[in-house]
């Protein structure tokens, strides 16, 4: 009684409006302590600990563009420590020790460095490999100063590593026999324009005890070295792109009936109907790429889907050849009975192949028809009528009309998502018919959404937008002329596609290719 109450009380209104008529308080002055440039880093004076903190509430692409501005700054998952990347050029070294003290418990780490600049060299990458003995996972990219004796002792000290991708680098085949002879665990290898391996690099060797799992080979003049890997028997996953040389006795290695290969990319080899049969006898293969592969034929696509019964997505990109048509797309209606996702880019399929794929492929959840002349609305309206489980549909450059589209989207009750892309004759009428169908996701020619609105985890690679490059058209006098206009001679042609061995081609054949390709990533 009489005695002030413990807690104090609420502040009146009065009090509040108060506070917005003080005064602002006064800021630091950089001139009147002397930085008149403003070139003064006021982080500089933080702690360690506080500007990690500081860190955590920023955006991953902040934390990650932050650490180019200040060689203190560095990119760090706010909520796993054990992710780490790095702007690796070579004036980071003297930082290095300071990172890694604190944060020790790196499991995760990648190294990128532009073009313009020196790498972190052997010295910085033997460092890093002694505080972080327990990686898992590194990426290297672009670090040009890194050689095969730093790959060697990296290895040596980071033997948990289960996953390595390198590109641009300069390193060779000595190092990287060197991470697969230490590095027993290694499940993925990712291998992208490694400078170090050309025509006169030692065999790359894999160990018996090896657990590789997946191989991603990119943009090499002689990827062909890498042979053993392909044959090994733990092998699942086989990706190959845009490599030169004969690669038919490669697949050949990995035919004899034991593979436990389960997914197999093709793109922009020379492979012809020979490798397609070694890859027949892979009995377990469910995932087939074959894309702008010009010497496969129908014949070499009957004898994969004859043998492997288990096949559930397959994506052919015929590049307009005419080799793979009717004959091939037949044999997938008869025996992939399973097939769940299918993708045909430049294939001119005809009424006859889609009928039967809609018929027999009853499982048939994802279809892509691009770049076809053949297909109108009366294909479109055989697939409505009887791809009944049809989920997500994309059509691209086909002589489709706006009948079409409603027959698709009337007839597949379980249509969840449409992409229509190029296709003249379909008007916006039709776009705003499907847009009152609510449960209808659809993307056409002219919207504002973004097309990634149309893809998901699962099938990235059946509804993104399709890149097509302009095939050869012979010109009937010995010449090839491109679609856009260039002309190009038949030996040029073939050295392009890898049928000739030309040591004095291949810069220019990886230049030509490099500007065809609308995105690379590993």
């Amino acid at each position: 009684m009489g005695q002030a109450p413990s807690s104090p009380a609420e502040p009146s209104v009065r009090d509040h409006t108060s506070l917005f008529l003080r005064s602002p308080p006064e800021f630091l002055d950089c001139e009147s302590i002397g930085f008149e440039d403003g070139d003064h880093d006021f982080t500089a004076d933080l702690p360690d600990d506080c500007l990690a903190h500081i860190f955590q509430f920023l955006s991953a692409g902040d934390r990650k563009r932050s650490s180019l501005v200040c060689k203190r700054w560095l990119f760090v998952d706010g909520q796993n420590r054990h992710r780490l990347s790095l702007d690796a050029k070579a004036e980071i070294l003297p930082f290095l020790p300071c990172m890694f003290d604190r944060f020790d418990s790196v499991t995760k780490l990648a190294l990128r460095c532009d073009r313009r600049s020196f790498s972190l060299s052997d010295e910085a990458l033997v460092m890093i490999s002694v505080r972080c003995s327990n990686l898992t996972r590194v990426k290297l990219r672009g670090c040009r100063e890194i050689t095969d004796l730093g790959m060697d002792s990296f290895a040596r000290n980071c033997k948990n590593l289960r996953k390595l991708s390198c590109g641009s680098c300069n390193f060779g085949a000595m190092g990287l026999n060197a991470m697969l002879e230490h590095c027993k665990v290694l499940e993925e290898l990712s291998v992208k324009r490694i400078r170090g391996i050309h025509e006169l690099a030692e065999p790359i060797k894999l160990s018996l005890s090896s657990s590789l799992r997946s191989i991603c080979l990119k943009e090499l003049v002689n990827g062909q070295v890498f042979e053993s890997l392909v044959a090994t028997r733990t092998l699942k996953k086989l990706r190959i792109f845009r490599c030169l040389g004969n690669w038919d006795r490669v697949l050949e290695m990995n035919g004899d009936g034991n593979s436990s290969l389960t997914e197999i990319h093709l793109e922009r080899l020379q492979v012809s109907d020979v490798g397609l049969s070694a890859i027949s006898k892979c009995s377990n293969l469910e995932t087939l790429h074959i894309v702008k592969t010009p010497e496969c034929s129908d014949l070499g696509l009957a004898s994969v889907v004859e043998r492997c019964k288990l096949l559930r997505k397959l994506h052919i990109d015929g590049w307009r050849t005419n080799r793979i048509g009717d004959g091939g797309l037949m044999a997938v209606a008869k025996h992939c009975l399973n097939l769940q996702e299918l993708v045909l880019i430049g294939v001119n399929a005809t009424h006859t192949s889609l009928s039967a794929i809609a018929s027999n492929c009853k499982k048939l959840e994802r279809l892509a028809l691009c770049g076809s002349g053949m297909i109108g609305d009366t294909e479109i309206g055989c697939i409505a009528e009887k791809c009944v489980a049809l989920r997500k549909f994309c059509i691209k450059g086909c002589l489709i009309s706006d009948v079409g589209i409603k027959a698709l989207a009337l007839g597949c009750p379980k249509l969840v998502k449409l992409k229509v892309k190029k296709c003249k004759l379909v008007t916006s009428e039709v776009r705003e018919w499907l847009r009152e169908r609510s449960i209808l996701v659809v993307s056409m020619d002219g919207d504002e959404t973004n097309d990634t609105g149309m893809m998901d985890g699962g099938d990235q690679g059946v509804l993104e937008t399709v890149v097509e490059d302009p095939p050869p058209v012979a010109d009937g006098s010995g010449g090839v002329e491109v679609a856009g206009g260039s002309r190009l001679g038949l030996a040029m042609l073939k050295t392009k596609l890898g049928l000739l061995a030309g040591r004095n081609l291949v810069a220019s054949t990886f230049r030509r290719w490099s500007q065809g390709e609308a995105t690379s990533s590993i």
